[in-house]
Parts: C-alpha cells; structure tokens; sequence
C-alpha cells in the first residue's frame, strides 16, 4: 500500500493517518482551506498545491494528508487540469511547444501530457494560429524595416511556442 504522489515522495496511507493526533487534524483543516482558497481562483496541479502548502510551512504530513484527501474527494486532479490548462493556453494562442513546457513545470506526467496534447492535436492547425497570431501582431507593430519586423516577429512567436519551421513559413508567406 505504498503510494508515491507527484511530488516524488513515498508514503504509507495507514501510516499517515495514524499519526495524525487531534492537535494535526484541526492543522489539517488549516491546510485544506488554504488549498480551497487556492482553488477557488483557478484549477491547480497536486504538485502548486503541494509547492504552497510547503511555502506556507505545513509539516510534510499534514501536506500529504491534504493532498491525498483533495485528491480523494476530486478538487485536484491532474488529468482534469492539464485539459483545462490546454484549452486555456490555446485561446490565447500559444504553442504545443510551451504548453507542455508549462505542465511540465506544475508536475504533470509526461504521459499524461501526451495523451491531452494528443486528443487536441486533431482539431489544431498550427500554422493557421500563427497566422492570425502573426498578422495581429503586425497590425499593432509600428515598424517600417521589413527585415526589422521580421525578426521581431520571428522571436514573438517563437515565445509563444510555435514551432520554427511554421513561424519561417508563416513570416515569408506575410512579409515579402
């Protein structure tokens, strides 16, 4: 019955639970509403919740305890975030490249990753998104050097994390 949770750290449920006294359960729930607080702005990993509540300096049972309770009752949910994560960072627009750069950085597994970039990449067209991206940073851009506006471009977008093989294409295709 050893778990290990995202944060890489292997524990024994019974275990945790048992040494949790009275004085731990009302710190416990100090935790958890710390986490609820959390939530309530926006949909977190197990491991920014994980991250804050050590911040905060909870001890690492009362942090493993609220995590695997969080978990248990459905308000984190990795699965669940990285697709709301995905959906998010697409309306924005960014690249394939940076959102799972950014999952990555909040804990998510690498399969996990895969598996919802996969189900999107269906319905995305990246060189379309540059596109539009491109043409309205363009609009909003006041410079007059071709090569200028560009390579100014060029990084923008590259930023963004689209793929420099789409960016190329895109550039050459609007600025002649």
């Amino acid at each position: 019955m050893l778990d290990q949770d995202s944060a890489g750290l292997f524990f024994n449920k019974r275990q945790l639970n048992k040494k949790l006294s009275g004085n731990d359960t009302d710190i416990l729930q100090k935790a958890k509403n710390y986490c609820f607080l959390l939530l309530k702005f926006r949909p977190r990993s197990e491991k920014e919740i994980y991250n804050r509540l050590k911040r905060k300096n909870f001890d690492e049972k009362i942090i493993l305890a609220a995590c695997e309770s969080l978990k248990g009752s459905g308000y984190i949910d990795d699965n669940a975030f990285s697709k709301a994560w995905i959906n998010s960072r697409l309306k924005k627009p960014f690249g394939l490249r940076r959102i799972r750069q950014e999952l990555k950085l909040k804990g998510i597994e690498d399969n996990l990753i895969e598996s919802n970039l996969a189900e999107v990449r269906g319905n995305y067209s990246e060189e379309d998104i540059v596109r539009k991206a491109a043409r309205g940073r363009l609009k909003r851009s006041n410079v007059n050097d071709p090569d200028k506006a560009k390579k100014n471009l060029y990084a923008y977008l590259l930023r963004r994390g689209f793929a420099s093989e789409t960016v190329i294409n895109v550039i050459n295709q609007l600025i002649h």
